[in-house]
């Protein structure tokens, strides 16, 4: 089996928060998930190791302080193959719908340039819109490659997905400067 950064080793994430307020429960959560934890059980979570779980691990343990909960965290390596596999399942599963979601954004990006080039709506306000979507995509695809470690999807395939949306961007905009006189 191929090791990575993590060489196996997971952090275990055991939270426990009152039920209210509940924003303590929501911010922990949304705190997980960005990084990339995967839930294995009530309230228990788990992350590779690596640089980004200690950035994850620090934020956690101040919102879990906030919230007035209990943090308790493991360093754990999977005791047989099967285990391992099922971890790294999870995981994996979890970034490719991920990276299922960043592709279905990129194909709404594409058919979004295209609709407006073909009714050649040349405006800088709809040039500054189509810039912030393709650079929305260009975060989340970095986000995204931090987070998986594993490499669940070829970084080729999404990295080509996100040219895709740039280079058309590209033509949208010569063809906004070429309409307004500005090139």
């Amino acid at each position: 089996m191929k090791r990575n950064h993590s060489d196996g080793r997971w952090v275990l994430l055991i939270v426990r928060l009152p039920t209210e307020p509940s924003r303590h429960r929501v911010a922990v959560w949304r705190e997980l998930r960005r990084s990339g934890a995967v839930q294995i059980g009530q309230g228990s979570w788990a992350l590779p190791v690596s640089p980004a779980a200690t950035d994850t691990v620090e934020k956690v343990a101040e919102l879990v302080d906030r919230g007035e909960g209990e943090l308790l965290l493991l360093d754990a390596s999977p005791m047989d193959e099967t285990t391992d596999s099922r971890i790294r399942a999870v995981y994996d599963d979890a970034r490719r719908a991920e990276w299922a979601e960043f592709a279905s954004e990129c194909v709404k990006c594409l058919a979004e340039l295209k609709r407006e080039i073909a009714k050649k709506k040349f405006t800088l306000a709809e040039l500054d819109e189509e810039e912030q979507n393709v650079d929305r995509l260009r975060r989340w695809h970095r986000e995204l490659t931090v987070r998986d470690i594993f490499h669940s999807v070829p970084p080729d395939t999404t990295q080509r997905q996100l040219d895709e949306c740039a280079a058309l961007l590209d033509r949208f905009t010569a063809l906004v400067y070429s309409t307004l006189g500005l090139s």
